[in-house]
């Protein structure tokens, strides 16, 4: 005879689950974004002024709606990037 055994989800709450995922996210996109910032090594890149004032402002686009959101101003916005 063999039994079943049903599973059983262990939901973490709410609380749990936002600091977790907002540390590994926040971790994760400070990391990207150092690694955006590498390419403004000029000795082994070359850009224009123009490219990277459009880096700058993509990225501060993006940090303005990511504040709207945590203040309940939702909005959004494209998520393409192209220089």
């Amino acid at each position: 005879m063999t039994k079943k055994v049903k599973a059983v989800s262990i939901r973490r709450d709410p609380r749990e689950r936002f600091v977790s995922l907002a540390n590994s996210r926040v971790t994760a996109a400070i990391n990207q974004i150092r690694l955006v910032g590498n390419l403004s090594n000029r000795k082994n890149y070359e850009y224009s002024a123009e490219e990277a004032a459009k880096i700058t402002r993509a990225l501060q686009r993006e940090l303005d709606e990511l504040k709207a959101k945590f203040k309940g101003e939702e909005k959004n916005g494209s998520s393409v990037f192209s220089i």
